[in-house]
């Protein structure tokens, strides 16, 4: 099902973004050609963790997105288990951190990303730098898995939110990533539970990517709605916040 709530604007490319960032160098050629290899992400992660750690975020921070993010964490906690939220293709962000230090209910936050480069420095800079959280039954780890086999790492139906900031934007804009991209979304409608969501966030325009989430959705075992949010526009860049949700079955 197609639900579209929010009309939308023109495309930016992360090839845009990450040639604001830096300077046109061998390893932004290969960052901006080969997004889809675990090497590339090695390679980047190597070279940015020299001297001080310091968190990289694609688009934008934690701040920009906590009133989407924690109201719906909210909603969701109707027991005093916790709920499992997942962070893909984290990186060095400060997302599932954030979350795990902010939310009010109980939450085990996986930060997972590829390459174990980035999941070191995380989980080394958790251990220099302890962040505790809002909620004493909150767990907080990272993990490193490839997000095209979630299948593997949980079960079926566990998930209550799923997060991607910039992980399906590099692999689509990659050369062989979109199957890739994809794989994972029918990935993360089999382990989400009925009442989970995956929050995209993008520049990319509602009118492309909703078409091609649909598309992917239909792949899927399990149907999804999709939806789009505007987040609005920052340093000159209109993001929104695509929401796949598993559809509950009409009794």
């Amino acid at each position: 099902m197609l639900r579209v709530i929010r009309p939308g604007l023109s495309l930016r490319s992360l090839g845009k973004e990450a040639g604001r960032r830096w300077h046109r160098t061998s390893l932004t050629n290969d960052l901006i050609e080969n997004m889809d290899k675990k090497a590339t992400w090695d390679r980047f992660y190597t070279e940015n963790s020299k001297g001080t750690f310091k968190n990289f975020e694609w688009f934008f921070g934690f701040h920009a997105i906590k009133d989407r993010i924690l109201p719906l964490l909210q909603t969701a906690s109707t027991t005093d288990a916790p709920l499992y939220v997942l962070d893909i293709g984290c990186g060095t962000s400060a997302l599932g951190p954030c979350i795990y230090k902010h939310s009010e209910c109980a939450v085990k936050v996986t930060c997972a990303d590829i390459s174990p480069v980035a999941v070191q420095l995380m989980q080394e800079h958790a251990e220099n730098m302890p962040v505790q959280p809002c909620n004493p039954s909150s767990t907080l780890v990272f993990q490193e898995l490839d997000c095209t086999e979630l299948e593997r790492h949980f079960g079926p139906k566990s998930l209550a939110l799923i997060l991607d900031k910039g992980t399906t934007d590099a692999l689509v804009r990659s050369k062989k990533g979109q199957e890739k991209a994809g794989q994972i979304i029918r990935q993360c409608l089999k382990v989400l539970r009925p009442s989970g969501n995956l929050l995209q966030f993008s520049d990319e325009d509602p009118d492309a990517r909703l078409l091609w989430l649909e598309k992917e959705s239909r792949g899927s075992e399990v149907a999804a709605e999709v939806g789009v949010h505007e987040i609005g526009e920052i340093r000159g860049v209109t993001y929104f916040c695509y929401q796949i949700s598993p559809c509950i079955p009409q009794l």
